[in-house]
């Protein structure tokens, strides 16, 4: 009987190493209808849930409900949502009723469920199509055979242009005579809608459409299909405008003239498996972004997939100051840093995965929006001298696999999946190497940094951290197997297939536990201290601490 006893007591205590305790219930809301559609404001004020006949507002503070409205008493054309779009900046919502040839379109105010305008001009429209300028509070609609711009709370049509295929992408705005430089694009799954497309970067007048230059530029565009994040990034400095797009492009402002030009045409095609039931799908992080260092801009050339290339430019004039040698049959390569004289280059590992699926759970269809991460092979890590190009080394360990590589400066950590290593910038030789199961928390996911010295290694089975500098365990949190949801400062989500989450404090790897339905859809608040979870008609804000 003692000896049960003791075994009883020993199991307690392991298992109260591990169980922290429910994440505290801020408040819940039951609402008249089912949720099929969310939208949680990450800086506002106020969110919603809507089915696809009804919508709630709701306070984020206190969980009241604003105003709950049928969808045709906002438009009374519109009886049945075939989707919910906002524009969160604009505090409006965009419903989409489509039929062939006859879209109804409704436009309303967020905040008080107002109408504001109504149309069916506007067919075969998507998300993808509409871009908010927030500096000049308008629409610009990308449609089949023009660009119409109109203004967000009236639907008043100010000016159309056929001289601009595509959709608005990154833009930057001049207030001083009212232009936009804007670059051009087509979401992945409105490829068909647009005829007649070619890469534009133009100078708009926002007074009257006018273009006032026009260059071409070399790639492809985009943004994530679900979170959003534009894939390049647009700015004007001294009377030039600078794209990083799969490289960098450089243009006269005044006039649109190439300047010069680092850039590749590379699509992340065939990477990995498109999982079954999903209707958008995206591949990102397989190159990694150019560096800017000082005057010198080291840029990945990705010929093609059996051809890539590290080079070196004068940021200022473009010149070509040297190219490594050819990095071969790299399929992906995620990583690059400047390290203390040297380029290291992460070659295959993690890359992301955004898609949406749809799922049948019991009654209801779901569309789950889905973000997560899969291993590309073959893999290393090599080492480039920044002054010459010159290959100095070269690490065969990771040949069966890497996560992901992270610096604290000078300290260059390599996750394996199974191992932490730091390797010796100078030599690649190793300064230590650490199993991760040291942990408990199962194969690595990814890894990533924490403050100036912590290595956090999300597992399979929950997180842990290391010290970097020396490799000692820190703290662990074991939990049920999941994957990486989010992360905010210090709280770090985890998730599991049944949608049950598990917010980790990084400081100390203890996590608070919340069991929710499957198919629930859980949001973290921009400052880490909330989670928001819909699961059929109920609302839930729950604390993280």
């Amino acid at each position: 009987m003692r000896k049960l006893m003791t075994f009883a007591a020993l199991l307690f205590t392991f298992l109260g190493a591990f169980a922290q305790g429910d994440m505290p219930v801020v408040w819940e809301t039951k609402l008249s209808h089912h949720i099929q559609y969310t939208g949680t404001s990450l800086e506002g004020e106020h969110s919603y849930a809507a089915s696809d006949k009804e919508i709630t507002v709701f306070d984020n503070n206190t969980g009241k409900t604003i105003w709950t409205k049928y969808f045709s008493d906002i438009a009374p054309k519109i009886r049945k949502i075939d989707e919910l779009i906002p524009f969160w900046e604009s505090s409006t919502i965009f419903l989409f009723d489509r039929k062939i040839g006859k879209d109804q379109i409704a436009c309303f105010d967020l905040e008080t469920g107002k109408t504001l305008w109504t149309s069916d001009k506007y067919q075969d429209l998507d998300e993808g199509a509409i871009t908010y300028i927030k500096e000049d509070d308008c629409f610009a609609i990308s449609l089949k055979k023009e660009l119409v711009y109109i203004r967000a709370r009236t639907g008043e049509e100010l000016w159309s242009t056929q001289k601009f295929k595509g959709v608005v992408g990154k833009y930057s705005y001049n207030a001083a005579d009212h232009t936009l430089v804007m670059v051009n694009f087509v979401p992945s799954w409105l490829g068909s809608l647009f005829s007649g497309f070619k890469n534009q970067i133009v100078r708009i007048n926002l007074k009257n459409g006018e273009i006032l230059w026009e260059s071409n530029y070399i790639g492809r565009a985009e943004r994530k299909v679900i979170s959003k994040k534009f894939l390049f990034d647009l700015n004007v400095s001294d009377n030039k405008v600078f794209l990083r797009l799969n490289g960098m492009q450089v243009y006269d402002y005044n006039t649109g003239a190439s300047l010069w030009s680092a850039a590749f045409d590379y699509t992340p095609d065939n990477l990995v498996r498109k999982p079954l039931g999903c209707r958008v799908f995206g591949v990102y992080g397989a190159v990694a972004e150019p560096v800017i260092d000082g005057s010198d801009i080291y840029i990945l050339d990705m010929v093609n997939k059996r051809n890539q290339y590290v080079k070196k430019y004068d940021i200022n004039t473009g010149k070509l100051l040297w190219t490594s040698r050819e990095i071969k049959d790299a399929r992906v390569i995620p990583g690059m840093n400047i390290i203390d004289g040297k380029v290291l280059l992460q070659i295959g590992g993690v890359v992301e995965k955004q898609f949406l699926r749809v799922k049948h759970v019991g009654d209801q269809t779901i569309t789950e929006s889905v973000i997560e991460f899969e291993n590309v092979n073959p893999c290393g890590i090599q080492a480039f001298n920044t002054s010459d190009g010159a290959l100095v080394w070269e690490s065969e360990r990771f040949k069966k696999g890497i996560t992901n590589a992270i610096n604290f400066k000078g300290d260059y950590i390599v996750c394996s999946g199974k191992e932490l290593y730091s390797l010796d910038i100078a030599t690649g030789k190793e300064k230590y190497e650490v199993p991760v199961s040291k942990g408990g928390v199962g194969y690595a996911q990814k890894i990533l940094p924490y403050k100036d010295n912590i290595i956090v290694v999300i597992g399979e089975k929950g997180v842990s951290t290391f010290g970097a500098q020396n490799g000692e365990l820190i703290n662990s949190g074991k939990y049920r197997t999941s994957s990486f949801e989010d992360h905010v400062d210090n709280i770090l989500v985890m998730k599991t297939d049944k949608a049950d989450i598990g917010t980790f404090d990084l400081n100390t790897c203890k996590y608070k536990d919340f069991n929710a339905r499957t198919g629930a859809i859980t949001t973290l608040s921009r400052d880490g201290n909330f989670v928001y979870v819909y699961e059929k008609k109920i609302v839930t804000k729950l604390g993280t601490h």
